[in-house]
């Protein structure tokens, strides 16, 4: 390595942290060898479901290079969404607190997009392309492969003193920078998230069988939810939490400073009734830019039926 690849890296990391982001990291552009096997595996068993696109672009998912011609390097970056305040009725349906925001896919594209400006002003004539969990890259694997944490057993990305409640996006640049080393496990023998899932979505190994998932079922899935779910939604409407909430990595989490991330007016106090009752104005406006608008009204009311028809609510003490 070279004294000017530090400089270069150093110089993106410090830009990364003054746009907001949690922490950067680097690696280098090359084939996710290691995840191809697993990857593989998980498509052949089913375990994606609906999720037909995951199929697609098998190699463009393993190599940065496919994606980008030239690409030398993987910068990623992790932005906090951990909420200072969460919905207030203990019985009202549970939206994930990922979702209470502004739709993370804008906010976080136009922060990368400041990064490139910033690299290709300070650095020179460098080509990059941004990825946020819309385009076939494997972001936890290169966020795992930068330093910026491990793959905790429930799949998703765990960092030491921030736990797990952070969105992870990417810069894809064909300039060559200093590469960070992976960090080691430290999920030990704890089951906890594994325990926790209500439909025993989480198997050994770190994977996730997404056709058992209650994030999967109230976003990504499109028709009736089999009543076998009913007893074990936990009254979450959109996406959840679980494997998160049980996470002790996560009692280190601190609420975010991101102004888009902040809830549109009313929405934390909404009653149990107020959601059963809501219009598609209503939801438009809680929602107007938000990650909920994936399901779309008619997807977040047939949850709310499925919830209610099923008693899934907890009920009062």
């Amino acid at each position: 390595m070279n004294n000017q690849q530090d400089q270069f890296s150093q110089l993106i990391k410090n830009k990364a942290l003054q746009l907001g982001f949690m922490s950067c990291g680097i690696s280098e552009a090359r084939f996710l060898e290691e995840e191809a096997a697993g990857l593989e595996n998980w498509l052949k068993k089913g375990y994606h479901g609906e999720m037909r696109w995951m199929e697609n672009h098998f190699d463009k998912r393993l190599d940065p290079r496919k994606l980008m011609p030239g690409a030398k390097s993987v910068v990623s970056v992790l932005l906090n969404y951990f909420p200072e305040e969460e919905q207030k009725d203990p019985e009202a349906p549970k939206v994930s607190r990922y979702a209470y925001g502004e739709d993370y896919h804008f906010v976080i594209k136009r922060k990368l997009k400041d990064l490139l400006a910033f690299i290709q002003l300070e650095i020179g004539e460098v080509q990059g392309r941004a990825f946020v969990d819309s385009a076939p890259v494997m972001d936890r694997a290169w966020a795992k492969n930068s330093g910026l944490g491990w793959i905790g057993k429930h799949s998703l990305l765990l960092t030491k003193g921030a736990g797990s409640y952070y969105f992870i996006g990417e810069l894809i640049l064909d300039l060559e920078l200093t590469p960070d080393g992976p960090v080691t496990d430290h999920c030990g023998s704890c089951t906890r998230c594994l325990d926790a899932c209500p439909t025993e979505a989480i198997l050994p190994h770190g994977v996730v069988d997404a056709t058992k998932c209650i994030s999967y079922l109230t976003i990504e899935y499109r028709d009736e939810i089999d009543a076998s779910f009913g007893p074990n939604m936990e009254n979450w409407a959109f996406g959840c939490d679980i494997c998160q909430e049980v996470c002790p990595w996560n009692r280190f989490a601190r609420p975010h400073q991101e102004e888009a991330f902040q809830p549109k007016e009313g929405f934390l106090e909404m009653k149990a009734e107020e959601w059963h009752e809501i219009t598609e104005e209503v939801f438009q406006r809680i929602f107007k830019k938000s990650a909920v608008k994936r399901a779309k009204y008619k997807g977040f009311t047939r949850n709310l039926k499925f919830l209610r028809d099923h008693q899934s609510a907890p009920k009062k003490e």
